[in-house]
């Protein structure tokens, strides 16, 4: 299994790349969001990648982050989505955007991926609904070691931290399951308050899952 390759990136094509690895080129299919990333010609490149194995077929899919690959896997595992329309997806929504869509049951922001149509959009997020929590919490172990209640999770996380969105969500995520929610009410919750407050920090999206969580009336 090629996990991870890393080279010069010596050309690209409309839905691949060759990357020289000390010699021996290796050609990788990445989404067109991870092609926009890539630098220019020349330099150098890592990717994590998955191998698909078929009687007649070996192909190399690259991508950016451990989270998108995970994601991948998942997406191939839903009936009728082969590799090709899970890049279609990724490269339409990315990582954060597919679990958003799967917390948020937005089957039609998925159907908004080439060659996606409704049923299968519907599909990929019923199948896995369940398996989104844990992708979504890839990265995240700050809120894992914290209390066990509201109170201590919010005042113990850092205040001044700035990573990326992901990890703030991660983190928020990681302590709503602390607190004893179901994984798939805490990543419904979170994905609705980062929607709302773009930006907003691990203390901030707890306290607005929290609101969004609390029994009405």
């Amino acid at each position: 299994m090629i996990g991870k390759i890393t080279g010069r990136l010596d050309y690209r094509a409309a839905d691949h790349v060759l990357i020289d690895v000390q010699g021996v080129g290796y050609i990788v299919y990445v989404s067109d969001r991870v092609m926009a990333a890539l630098p220019p010609n020349g330099q150098a490149v890592a990717l994590y990648t998955e191998l698909l194995v078929r009687e007649d077929l070996l192909q190399l899919f690259g991508f950016t982050t451990l989270v998108e690959k995970e994601w991948h896997r998942l997406l191939m595992s839903v009936q009728g989505v082969g590799a090709k329309a899970s890049m279609a997806i990724l490269g339409a929504l990315g990582a954060e955007g597919v679990g958003r869509a799967i917390a948020l049951a937005d089957w039609s922001s998925v159907a908004r991926a080439k060659g996606v149509g409704p049923k299968t959009a519907q599909r990929v997020i019923m199948e896995l609904k369940d398996k989104a929590p844990g992708v979504m919490a890839m990265g995240g172990g700050v809120a894992a070691a914290l209390g066990t209640t509201e109170a201590e999770v919010i005042e113990t996380l850092p205040r001044s931290r700035t990573p990326a969105a992901g990890m703030e969500q991660a983190d928020a995520l990681s302590a709503l399951a602390n607190l004893g929610y179901a994984p798939g009410d805490a990543v419904s919750a979170v994905a609705r308050a980062a929607e709302a407050e773009p930006g907003a920090a691990t203390p901030a999206l707890i306290r607005a899952a929290l609101r969004l969580l609390a029994p009405k009336g």
